[in-house]
């Protein structure tokens, strides 16, 4: 059996057998994922330190030794550093009622007050924060700042230290703030705290960028990014997708006379999901539309498109509500292949929680599940009504909490999601032990094979690998993907990459050209960038200077003079050069390259020495090598003077 990607760019064929199995018994043996968590749970929004999420309690123990935290979730947490932050049980996380205080006035209209023991002074919260050291006769803001909060707001909880009555922690829409000098001075105890209220995945790291997703901050949704190469916390950040999908959702509800819920778009094609679990599809941009002929009750989560055929579709709903009618239909996962003309109901035995988000590689027919019990997936036809399939569990190794979203990658090779409170994980994607395919090592993405390229081989457990006629080194090799080198003398247009694995035989056949650069990032996006000098790592917190030299490990830069074996580790001192020659960019600028190399020490890296000149415009910019006007992925820098 064969298979190919839809552009045509790498065929696998699979001997006889290994697909007997049923769909049940192939999900079931998936190798557990291998997640790896993107950023934080931390939020940069211009106050006193970095925020979180909403949390609505905060109080000590009785000796002041510990500090507790409920987050708007309803979970709470507990340190006793200050810094790391633990999940306390239910059963021993119940907050003490405030006691009642009474003063001569109160700072603002509906404040309520706080009592330190053995002291006059009181707190009091709204908006702001204050304190009175006299009784309530007079107040100090101790947050305001050009009539906006240093902490944001508004203000939910203030816990006075039994200790000291100059310790004071506050919760807050943004998360938990301390001062411990009575309010003069603020600081964010957020940096571990677990309450990112992350809702959408709505970006995967490509051209520079980031993760992007979709925040519930107290005034609303916001749209935040993980810069490549951040170490501190997710950035407001201006998403055209979000700002478009907002405006289509606003614009529907009117013309549709229905709270409009999730939208997607492709094509001509547009499809909308509203409130109360109605569906449309308007296959001439909105001039005309199509209800759903069979009405359901559960509210409609999201819905996605393939922007190849948006003909296809799948829309993720909600639980039942409390006040459907007995006996009407409440599924959760619906199918259509047909542009909306009717919908399949793949629910099987997903749980009554309902779906929130949704993602689906159409190759291969895979279908993932962000649900309150995890992250599910199943197999199914998403090119003909069939029946539906169960859904299995593959979520391993993830936080115990509410998966909110899903994604796959633009080529189905990478699987993010979002947990509630955590943030986002990535992991390759767990369909590819059924449906393997070969990516570069670099980014993992489908691109054109050169001679002395590392390539991953997504899915499979490689023990030997051939190609054409030569062997091929196997440099690693884990169960859910292996890196193999393309021997130097490859040549041709296509490689003919045969691979003896764990559970068979394969092939696959890929593109092949005398250069196909590509610059090596992290699931993040953060690029592989070194300080000349110094070897140090360069991202946003340790940025590149003008007028230094800096090192790009990339692959894919074809041959290199004098000829060098596969599967052996470039010599320290005088290393091959790269035989093509090699240019780089900085925003579509040239820069001077100095050297061009396999990277000492590594097998399959090429090493690109750069000079950065003496810049005017500092701050993030561009950069992308291209090699026999072949043209790699492009990664963001970070420069300073």
């Amino acid at each position: 059996m064969c298979l190919s990607n839809t552009r045509g760019r790498a065929v696998a064929c699979f001997t006889v057998g290994l697909f007997a199995a049923g769909v049940e018994a192939s999900l079931a043996q998936i190798a557990r994922p291998d997640w790896r968590r993107i950023g934080n749970s931390a939020m940069e929004l211009s106050l006193a330190g970095v925020a979180s999420g909403p949390v609505d309690r905060v109080w000590f123990s009785e000796d002041g030794a510990r500090l507790y935290a409920q987050t708007a979730s309803g979970l709470a947490y507990a340190t006793t550093d200050l810094a790391k932050w633990a999940v306390v049980p239910a059963d021993a996380a119940t907050p003490p009622r405030a006691a009642e205080v009474v003063a001569p006035r109160t700072p603002e209209r509906g404040a309520r007050l706080r009592a330190a023991v053995g002291s006059p002074r009181l707190y009091g919260f709204g908006m702001f924060v204050y304190r009175s050291d006299d009784g309530g006769v007079s107040w100090s803001n101790l947050t305001g700042f050009k009539e906006v909060s240093l902490i944001g707001g508004p203000i939910r909880d203030v816990a006075i230290s039994p200790r000291d009555p100059d310790e004071i922690v506050v919760a807050a829409g943004t998360g938990v703030w301390r001062s411990a000098d009575g309010g003069l001075s603020w600081s964010g105890l957020n940096q571990g705290l677990p309450n990112l209220p992350v809702r959408r995945i709505l970006d995967t790291p490509k051209n520079s960028h980031g993760v992007v997703i979709e925040v519930e901050e107290p005034w609303g949704p916001a749209v935040m990014e993980w810069l490549p190469g951040e170490k501190q916390a997710w950035r407001p950040s201006a998403d055209a997708q979000e700002a478009r999908e907002s405006e289509l959702r606003r614009t529907l509800s009117a013309a549709l006379g229905a709270p409009i819920t999730a939208v997607a778009e492709a094509g001509d094609y547009l499809y909308a999901g509203s409130a109360d679990g109605r569906l449309w599809a308007s296959n001439d941009r909105g001039k005309s539309w199509r209800a759903n002929p069979d009405p359901v009750v559960t509210p409609v989560r999201r819905i996605i498109v393939d922007a190849r055929d948006p003909r296809v579709a799948l829309a993720a709903l909600g639980s039942r509500p409390a006040a459907a009618p007995a006996g009407a239909r409440a599924p959760h996962v619906l199918r259509t292949v047909n542009g909306g003309a009717f919908w399949d109901d793949l629910t099987a035995n997903l749980p009554d929680s309902g779906v929130w988000g949704i993602a689906a590689d159409r190759a291969s027919g895979t279908i993932y599940a962000a649900t309150d019990r995890g992250l599910l997936m199943t197999v199914s036809d998403l090119n003909n009504p069939a029946p539906p399939n169960p859904w299995f569990s593959t979520g391993g190794g993830l936080p115990a909490a509410n998966v909110v979203d899903v994604r796959l990658d633009a080529g189905g090779n990478q699987l993010y999601v979002a947990l509630d409170g955590y943030g986002i994980y990535a992991t390759p994607a767990p369909h590819r032990a059924r449906w393997p395919r070969v990516v570069s090592a670099a980014d993992l993405t489908d691109r054109a094979a050169a001679p002395g390229a590392l390539l991953t081989v997504l899915g499979l457990n490689v023990r030997e690998a051939r190609a054409g006629e030569t062997a091929a080194p196997v440099l690693a090799a884990a169960n859910l993907k292996s890196e193999i080198q393309v021997p130097f003398s490859a040549s041709g247009s296509s490689l003919a990459l045969a691979v003896e694995a764990a559970n068979g035989a394969m092939s696959f056949g890929v593109p092949l050209q005398p250069a196909s650069p590509a610059i090596f990032v992290d699931p993040d996006g953060s690029p592989m960038l070194l300080d000349a000098d110094s070897g140090v790592l360069l991202d946003a917190m340790n940025p590149a200077r003008s007028n230094s030299r800096m090192q790009v490990l990339a692959t894919g830069l074809g041959r290199v003079d004098p000829d060098w074996p596969a599967g052996i580790a470039a010599p320290v001192e005088n290393p091959p050069r790269v035989a093509a020659e090699v240019r780089a960019y900085l925003d579509r600028a040239p820069l001077e390259v100095t050297r061009a190399v396999l990277a000492p020490g590594y097998i399959g890296f090429y090493l690109v020495e750069i000079e950065i000149p003496k810049l005017v415009n500092y701050g993030p910019a561009e950069l992308y090598l291209e090699v026999n006007g072949q043209p790699s992925n492009r990664v963001r820098v970070y420069i300073e003077p």
